[in-house]
Parts: C-alpha cells; sequence; structure tokens
C-alpha cells in the first residue's frame, strides 16, 4: 500500500466518521462556556448565561451547518422552481 492511498483512505475514513457524528448528534459543547451554560461577566466577575449558547451548554456543529445551508439552499431552489412552473401553466 502506498503512502498516498493510505492517507487517501485515512482522510476518507475520518471525514465518514464526522459525517455520521454530524447525523448523528448534531449539538456539540459549547467552546466559549465549556459546556458550563454560564460566563464571568467583566465587572465584578458575576456569573450569567453565556452569550454564546444563551445557557443551553451546545452549539450547533460546523458540518450539521454546512449540511443545513446545502438543504435549505436546495429546499428554497426547488420551491422557486415549482412557484415557477405553475405560474407557466
Amino acid at each position: 500500500m502506498t503512502p498516498e492511498l493510505a492517507a487517501t483512505l485515512i482522510a476518507t475514513a475520518a471525514i465518514t466518521v464526522y459525517v455520521l457524528l454530524c447525523w448523528a448528534l448534531p449539538f456539540g459543547r459549547c467552546h466559549w462556556c465549556s459546556g458550563t451554560g454560564t460566563g464571568k461577566t467583566l465587572i465584578m466577575r458575576r456569573l450569567r448565561s453565556c452569550r454564546m449558547c444563551g445557557g443551553s451548554r451546545k452549539r450547533l456543529r460546523i458540518g450539521r451547518r454546512i449540511y443545513n445551508a446545502v438543504h435549505n439552499a436546495n429546499t428554497d431552489a426547488a420551491r422557486a422552481a415549482r412557484a415557477k412552473d405553475g405560474n407557466a401553466s
């Protein structure tokens, strides 16, 4: 097995695992609050809910965001095509 083939197989396997992870578990731990849901303010260091996750402790994974954007674009294009065909009749 050549090194190029091995690298390609490893990269393909990693991408496949990440895609399956985004499909099965679309939400991951928030990196800003480390999954606690709280963050300290600058003044008096009070604990407040995290600005990035809103206190839910979860964030949408990047791969799932990309999937949602592609899916929404495809849905919008199909809707526009149906509307165009409906007006032409």
